[in-house]
């Protein structure tokens, strides 16, 4: 081997015949501008050196390329462009074979599609996830891809932003060889020169046949648009991914690269690209949580459940899928058993969806232990509390827990509203207390409100962020008060809700408006879904506390009392026939609303939908300002990703907080002090709005200063 030059951030040497080009950018290979202008160098030296045949592209450290720099969305461009470079890879003159190992996504797969051959190692992963950040593959990937692997398959690659192996990719045909081991060097070197002994030419993906059966991608192309029309509505690349592959199958390449790039610069200038970038960052940056700077996380090995209930019950599923060994605690044999049979449903749903075998069911079960003995966890790591949700029912549990568990055990509370402050004072460690809000159902939904109390220890925390992300959970650090971060707003914007429906809007028209910005699902449907029986408890308990001035609104406390508590008796606010879960609006619940608005000597109005949403969103900014501002979220991107992984936030908006910034935090003032002249009580504007208005500031400046 003979270096030829060093440069920072992309290496060049001769192997015999073969030129090597090796992309080391820590940590994850990403083409920024330094990459992209010494890739382009290095092919091009390859181009003339004289003694070399072939070239071979590789990455440093564990992986091919990561992808585009995405630190660099929205900012003036930088060349040469990824396009411009992949173009230059695939003129090349000798041929060039990429070596896959890790990872090679977005356009790092559009580096290894512009090249001539690609070998993967065992355990690549390949993947176009630019729709993902409201993108598509900008670079050449939606003319390369379908032209190598068909129509159909690049959409569901596209569409999807999911990564697949490389025994699918070989499969495909998207890469040409697997490895035999992870030394991408020398596995490349030898696939290389077995090509150049077999005398291959330079082999390019833009001559390749995949759309040759012109009907039957024709077919997938409109079966793709008609699918997106329907799953993917809210979302605006989506569709700008099938009208570049339709440009694939009908214009010359060229023409199709140039298509390609107006709709990639439309993606890039769309709010949404901008929504989901900052989706993507404050995930990374809601795991930095202080305690887990400064203390290390305690070990996990084994993992208590109190509770054999729905929560329960995908709690221990959650531990059980992350391999740890789960002992389940329930106050009688019966309880235990259907908390155990709960568990084992799971798992033949996957059985039953072809997802699973028997013996993986087994081997899962294996670590599941129930018992009705406290006694059980005397050598739990961790224990998590998911009984009901009573004060006197989890003190009297974290007092049995006080009594059995070895020291240095971490005592967890799944409480969605309850003061963990005074549960943690009632034992006699209260550092070891700690939060752990999950999301029903809990082995499915990604949010882990990691909730402090005073008293709790850094590694305590720090071991929480720790299992979250065992349980690939995306973490949330909350401080204590009623219904944390994601219930404490919830309560406010419901409250709003509640408001405009006994004023004169529908629940089914609040509804409609909640699902047309972007939500799954709307707040009565929420209600219905999760059952009203939970919400009535909660503002029975909180009654006593209530302001009387403030307003009120009886008409969730009807429907409860007549014992219609959503889809799980059949009746709620919607009404639900045959079992099923889709729901029907109810004139009685109708002639309800109607009867409470005349004992509340209210006269209806009609709301537009655009009203509905103001208020709406008004509510929930103005709440979870206060959240931030009282500490109990760190920073308003924390109260983001709580809203977009535990409450339906559309993820293509940013977020609660990123939404205020992109329509304006002076807009959302004014409609708060336009909505205050009605009930001046309820609609009190945040210090902190107030704050940031004056000063000319956005929510997202306290994300950098934090």
């Amino acid at each position: 081997m003979t270096p030829e030059a060093s440069a920072d951030a992309v290496r060049q040497a001769v192997h015999g015949r073969v030129f090597v080009v090796t992309v080391d950018n820590p940590p994850v290979n990403a083409l920024g501008a330094q990459v992209r202008s010494q890739l382009r160098a290095a092919i091009e030296a390859a181009d003339t050196h004289p003694e070399v045949d072939a070239v071979l592209l590789l990455g440093a450290g564990r992986n091919f390329i990561g992808g585009a720099d995405i630190r660099e969305f929205g900012k003036p461009p930088v060349p040469p462009s990824l396009p411009e470079v992949c173009n230059y890879i695939e003129a090349s003159a000798k041929p060039v074979v990429a070596a896959i190992h890790g990872v090679a996504l977005g356009g790092g797969l559009e580096v290894a599609l512009a090249a001539h051959y690609r070998i993967a190692s065992s355990d690549a992963k390949l993947g176009l996830p630019e729709v993902t950040l409201g993108l598509l593959p900008g670079a050449g990937g939606t003319q390369r891809a379908p032209r190598l692997i068909g129509a159909k398959a690049a959409l569901d690659l596209m569409l999807s932003g999911r990564q697949i192996g490389a025994k699918e990719a070989r499969a495909l045909g998207l890469i040409d060889e697997i490895a035999t081991t992870d030394d991408a060097l020398a596995e490349g070197l030898a696939y290389t020169q077995g090509l150049l002994a077999a005398r291959a030419p330079a082999r390019r993906t833009r001559d390749a046949q995949g759309l040759a059966d012109r009907t039957a991608s024709r077919t997938a192309i409109e079966a793709a648009r008609t699918e997106v029309s329907k799953s993917t509505r809210h979302l605006f690349s989506p569709m700008k991914i099938v009208d570049a592959v339709q440009a694939a199958l009908e214009m010359p390449f060229d023409d199709g690269l140039c298509h390609e790039r107006q709709l990639f610069l439309q993606c890039l200038d769309s709010p949404q690209r901008a929504g989901l970038v900052h989706a993507f960052f404050a995930e990374r940056e809601a795991r930095k949580a202080p305690e887990t700077r400064k203390a290390k996380p305690r070990a996990i090995r084994s993992v208590g459940v109190i509770g054999g209930g729905t929560m329960g019950a995908g709690i221990a599923v959650a531990l059980l899928d992350a391999g740890l060994p789960v002992a389940m605690i329930e106050r009688d044999d019966a309880s235990l058993l259907r908390g155990e049979a709960l568990v084992e449903k799971v798992y033949d749903r996957l059985i039953a969806g072809g997802r699973m075998s028997l013996q993986e069911k087994a081997d899962i079960l294996a670590r599941l232990h129930g018992s009705t003995s406290y006694d059980a966890l005397d050598k739990a790591d961790l224990v998590i509390e998911a009984v009901f949700e009573d004060m006197a029912v989890k003190k009297a549990v974290f007092a049995e827990l006080d009594r059995v568990c070895k020291p240095g055990a971490v005592l967890a509370t799944n409480t969605s509203y309850l003061d963990i402050d005074a549960i943690a004072a009632s034992i006699s460690r209260p550092a070891d207390v700690v939060g752990l809000h999950f999301f029903s159902p809990a082995n499915v939904m990604k949010l882990l409100e990691v909730v402090v109390p005073a008293q709790s220890s850094a590694d305590v925390i720090a071991t929480a962020f720790d299992l979250a992300k065992k349980l690939r959970k995306v973490p949330v650090r909350a401080g204590v008060c009623d219904g944390f971060i994601g219930n404490r707003v919830l309560a406010i914007y419901r409250a709003a809700a509640d408001h405009m429906m006994e004023d004169g809007a529908s629940p089914y028209q609040i509804d409609r408006a909640v699902r047309d910005f972007g939500f799954p699902m709307g707040p009565f449907q929420v209600s219905d879904l999760a059952g009203g029986d939970i919400g009535w408890a909660t503002r029975k308990r909180r009654a006593a506390t209530r302001d009387p001035k403030l307003r009120y609104v009886q008409i969730a406390d009807r429907i409860c009392e007549r014992g219609w508590f959503g889809q799980k008796t059949g009746r709620g606010f919607y009404l639900y026939t045959d079992g099923g879960r889709t729901g029907k609006p109810d004139p009685e619940v109708e002639a309800i609303i109607d009867a409470e608005r005349k004992r509340a000597e209210i006269t209806p109005r009609t709301f537009t939908d655009d009203e509905i949403m103001r208020r709406y969103m008004a509510a929930m900014i103005n709440e979870a300002a206060n959240v931030v501002h009282e500490g109990i979220a760190l920073r308003p991107l924390d109260v983001d990703v709580t809203f977009v992984h535990g409450y339906g936030f559309p993820r293509h908006r940013g977020g609660p907080m990123k939404y205020a910034d992109t329509v304006g935090l002076a807009s959302v003032l004014a409609d708060i002090r336009e909505f205050a002249q009605e009930d001046p009580l309820f609609w009190k504007p945040s210090t902190l709005i107030v704050d940031l208005v004056e000063r000319g500031a956005t929510l997202a400046s306290l994300n950098q200063s934090a």
